[in-house]
């Protein structure tokens, strides 16, 4: 739950010793690289394009299908036959596809009219058969046509009329365009497209083939991307005559290796730790259990390198705000059933083992909430049973769930203001966002107090925060030096001007009681179409019950689906915006290690 700290290293040889010594750099992976050079110069691989095309080729093998086992040996691997291969079947595939569709759509415009085949003209005099797809409000207009014509079919929205003529009607000639049937009757189309997906069929027990492949390419392009970020290093060092410097930052625990990689290969390092105008990447640390609120602060901003790592607070946060907007502990259950059936795909990569680690713990509070809110589907538990006893929540009282809102919300901002001074920079910094704590706290009694027996005392106590609190932002809110009466004016002046940040600071407050609107609508949806299954079953006879079983699904999968969107989106939505507003001041690149992909 912090942010490592970094060591700048920077590594010395000669230049025939680069090649080398950038290899063992990749291999170790412990180094975030710094370019030395004034201009970055581009990388050109001796192959370009070629990781592309290798890349385009394994995203289709793995769309195959079924998915053949792996081949392991190299020496029938030829990878640039292969590839070929590969991106033949998936541009074959694609040309059909695009046939596919011209065909079905071909047959569907030409199934009203009827399986024919047109005679030759010198059949019958050189006359032509002209085909308009009529609406039926337009039906009347037929009567107006000279040329013979006859109604071959009908259906809810269309008559299908065909005109005898040797030229084609005049375009007034009805309100409609002609239709153009073409000369390939509905039967040879219906057969060219059975062929047509006999040939796909074809090619996708191709890509199935193919598909045993997979393991190989992967750790060929692995290879390929391999070299082209070692060229790219090469590009980013510096010469200096017959010398090479390779600049990077690591942290401390990864400074021995690095040393020992110095010694073996007759180069000198040098390490220190970073100036005060340095900023170097940021690389989070948390235990595994808040890994996956590292995931969610990293997916919108990384925290400076001098700042301080919120996924802790992120993690817990966003669980209780889905929990309270989900309010229900029996799509709780239902998420955690999904969770569970799908604990081995997400197990497979790191990034889903950290997510599936953390909805289980979003998962754990929204469950305890649904029970203290005593929801189930939107049902209540009787109040005699084991259940009906840890409903102590009541989402239908505004009053109580609004302030609940907003005391969770006032607390979300004072951690953020209160990691905010613990990491300023200097006291100003400091005193600036206690200040804010004070106001957040007064602003909050006054608001609690109302109705108590102690509503004088936390009346006056909250003037209290609130006149405390203003001074420190008054006098502390600028970081402009005081060396005479007017540059003394001009920070107070400043200060003031920080209390524009009044209105911000309410607005963000009351954003928090989107978690009382979302949690009461969820259980009043919830209730609703309980109530609708409910009246369905009593009323229709038979079949009612079934019909109530559907509405009752269908409902609460609505409702369920309504609750994942609007819990992840206004969940950290509010971690995001409000909370990070005030608790991160600038923003930090990450850490990304100069390290080997290649698949071992």
């Amino acid at each position: 739950m912090s942010i490592a700290r970094m060591n700048k290293i920077s590594l010395f040889g000669t230049n025939t010793q680069q090649r080398a010594a950038l290899d063992d750099l990749q291999t170790l992976g412990c180094v975030h690289l710094i370019s030395t050079r004034k201009e970055s110069i581009p990388v050109e691989l001796t192959t370009p394009g070629w990781n592309e095309s290798l890349a385009t080729a394994l995203r289709h093998l793995y769309r195959a299908p079924q998915r053949r086992h792996q081949e392991n040996d190299w020496q029938n691997f030829k990878v640039g036959e292969i590839v070929k291969v590969i991106l033949k079947n998936k541009a074959q595939q694609r040309e059909l596809a695009d046939r596919r569709i011209a065909l079905r759509s071909r047959i569907t415009e030409l199934t009203p009219w009827g399986n024919f085949a047109l005679p030759p003209l010198a059949e019958i005099g050189g006359f032509r058969l002209w085909f308009y797809r009529l609406p039926l409000r337009e039906l009347k207009k037929v009567n107006q046509v000279t040329e013979p014509w006859e109604i071959v079919a009908k259906d809810h929205r269309f008559a299908y009329l065909v005109v005898i003529s040797k030229e084609e009607p005049h375009s007034g000639f009805l309100p409609v365009p002609r239709t153009h049937a073409g000369e390939v009757a509905l039967d040879e189309l219906k057969r060219s497209l059975l062929r047509l997906e006999l040939q796909i069929e074809d090619l996708l027990a191709e890509q199935n083939a193919l598909s045993r492949w997979i393991s190989l390419l992967a750790r060929n392009l692995a290879v390929v991307e391999d070299e082209r970020a070692l060229e790219r290093a090469g590009q980013e060092a510096r010469e200096v005559e017959d010398m090479f410097i390779v600049q990077g930052w690591t942290q401390p625990a990864s400074l021995p290796a690095l040393e020992r990689l110095a010694q073996t290969k007759g180069m000198a390092l040098m390490h220190e730790t970073p100036a005060p105008d340095e900023t170097p990447p940021t690389l989070m640390e948390n235990p595994v259990p808040f890994e996956g609120g590292q995931d969610l602060v990293a997916f919108y901003e990384t925290p400076n390198y001098r700042s301080w790592d919120p996924s802790l607070v992120v993690a817990f946060s966003f669980a209780v705000f889905f929990a309270m907007i989900l309010s229900d502990a029996g799509y709780a259950l239902v998420l955690a059933a999904l969770l569970f059936l799908a604990r081995n795909q997400l197990g497979r990569s790191a990034g889903g083992r950290r997510f599936r680690l953390l909805m289980s713990g979003v998962l754990a509070v929204s469950l305890v909430f649904g029970v203290l809110a005593g929801t189930y589907f939107g049902m209540e538990p009787p109040p005699t049973s084991i259940l009906g006893r840890l409903h102590l929540i009541h989402l239908q009282d505004m009053g109580a769930m609004m302030q609940l809102s907003l005391v969770i919300g006032c607390a979300h901002l004072v951690v953020a203001n209160a990691a905010s001074a613990l990491h300023a920079g200097n006291l100003a910094g400091r005193l600036k966002s206690i200040g804010w704590i004070g106001v957040i706290l007064g602003g909050l009694l006054l608001y609690l107090s109302h109705g108590t027996s102690a509503e004088a005392v936390m009346w006056k106590l909250g003037f209290d925060f609130i006149g405390g609190g203003l001074a420190l932002i008054v006098l502390f809110g600028s970081r402009r030096p005081v060396n005479s009466f007017s540059s003394a004016l001009l920070r107070l002046l400043s200060g003031l001007g920080s209390l524009f940040n009044i209105s911000k600071l309410f607005g963000d407050a009351l954003s928090y009681l989107r978690l009382f609107a979302l949690g009461l609508a969820s259980a009043s949806l919830a209730i609703t179409f309980n109530q609708i299954g409910r009246q369905i079953a009593q009323g229709v006879p038979g079949i009612g019950l079934l019909l109530a079983i559907l509405v009752l699904l269908g409902g609460h999968a609505l409702n369920l689906l309504l609750g994942i969107i609007n819990g992840f989106v206004h969940g950290l939505r509010l971690n995001y915006i409000e909370f990070f507003n005030w608790a991160l001041s600038e923003e930090g690149y990450p850490f990304k290690a100069f390290r080997k992909v290649e698949i071992e």
